[in-house]
């Protein structure tokens, strides 16, 4: 389902906005509606990428030591 909108543009924009439409092949309503679905789209996928890895941060990574050092500091630094 499509809802009217409407948007109040300055006269340079909208006419260069009118001539990639026609560039294009689609009416301005299209390609209007084209470019705030490729925003809110790119929006959508940087909060799920954003809760991902928020999720990682959260819960740690191995670093394959299984929680146990077998080494220290002195003998890391040994001269």
């Amino acid at each position: 389902m499509h809802q009217n909108v409407t948007i109040s543009l300055p006269e340079d924009v909208l006419r260069e906005a009118k001539h990639m439409a026609v560039d294009r092949g689609v009416s301005l309503s299209k390609l209007v509606a084209g470019l705030v679905q490729e925003r809110v789209e790119a929006h959508r996928e940087y909060e799920q990428a954003r809760v991902r890895h928020l999720k990682m941060l959260a819960e740690g990574r191995s670093l394959g030591a299984s929680g146990v050092i077998t080494w220290s500091r002195d003998g890391l630094h040994e001269r």
